[in-house]
């Protein structure tokens, strides 16, 4: 029997057998070339917008001049980032962009707790509802759920104040405090997606075999033990996934809905890594140094990435 195994493995790693295994996928291939077809557009998107854009990184390492083109620009190397890790906003917006996200993170096991409620519902016709209204506002528009947020906050006349007057408390003017600007940026954020993050943890239910619960049912377990020993258990690699994909974004934000709801008053807790690359890039026309500024950024979200994939792999779920 070991004899045999040595055999076999040495014959896997002959020229012949892996010349063989190469024809056996272009024939793999040829057979479901429909396949590979449909999947020509999304490799195209990617090779365009995504890979070969990051041609134009090298700029963080040069100062460059669009007269000079990317390679004829001169090299400064490290000079963009240095100048970043000095300037007088670095730390404000590591702490920034960094609260945003943990605060955010601290309220991730909502949407889980919206799924198991919502697939224990019976009623078929209160659950369709209860999942319209949860779904709906995923589907606003940015402007217009900003717009929303800025009309319900306004001192004068939204809704949120008249009701504070109403029990007797002063008007606040919420937009324009910087105590305010995390809060109601993290909690408007989860109104709008609670629903749609609950989508892909109802699809991971769906897939429970019915006869645990038989089974638990059996055994006596309330339905609130069935939740927590039977359901928890077969949606958690979709947690642990989905938590590595939110920690592999730490350092990233919403940037449209942020600069929609910044103003010159609340800077101070509003202005981050995002909305700082946007106003030195594009506004000041410093090519070197926003790209630098995003280049550092999109390398802490990989170092993040990284290291929560491999302390997940511990739990036998990882993304690769």
């Amino acid at each position: 029997m070991a004899e045999r195994t040595v055999t076999q493995m040495a014959d896997k790693a002959t020229p012949r057998s892996l010349a063989r295994k190469k024809r056996f996928n272009w024939r793999r291939m040829k057979i479901n070339w429909q396949l590979y077809l449909l999947l020509t557009p999304a490799i195209i998107y990617f090779l365009v917008f995504k890979y070969y854009p990051m041609y134009g990184v090298q700029i963080a390492f040069k100062d460059f001049r669009a007269i000079d083109g990317i390679l004829g620009s001169e090299w400064v190397g490290f000079e963009h980032f240095v100048r970043f890790f000095k300037s007088h906003y670095f730390w404000e917006l590591i702490k920034n962009t960094l609260g945003i996200n943990l605060y955010a993170l601290a309220l991730f096991p909502i949407s889980i707790i919206v799924a198991l409620s919502l697939n224990e519902l019976r009623d078929g016709k209160f659950k369709k509802i209860a999942q319209t209204i949860t779904y709906a506002p995923h589907f606003i528009s940015v402007v217009v759920f900003v717009g929303m947020i800025i009309a319900f906050l306004d001192p004068a006349t939204g809704i949120i104040n008249n009701f504070i007057q109403t029990i007797g408390f002063k008007p606040i003017s919420f937009m324009t405090e910087p105590a305010w600007f995390k809060s109601i940026f993290v909690w408007s954020n989860e109104w709008q997606n609670l629903g749609w993050g609950a989508i892909i943890y109802l699809a991971a239910l769906a897939g429970v075999d019915p006869q645990l619960h038989e089974a638990a049912k059996v055994d006596g377990a309330t339905r609130l033990q069935r939740i927590f020993h039977v359901n928890l258990p077969s949606i958690l690699p979709t947690i642990i996934i989905l938590l590595i994909l939110n920690m592999g974004s730490m350092m990233s934000i919403g940037f449209e809905k942020i600069l929609l709801m910044q103003n010159p008053l609340n800077l101070d807790s509003s202005r981050v890594i995002q909305t700082y690359v946007y106003d030195a890039g594009l506004l000041h026309g410093q090519y070197s140094y926003s790209t630098a500024v995003g280049l550092f950024n999109s390398v802490i979200n990989f170092i993040i990435l990284i290291f929560f994939n491999r302390v997940a792999r511990r739990t036998g779920t990882s993304l690769w």
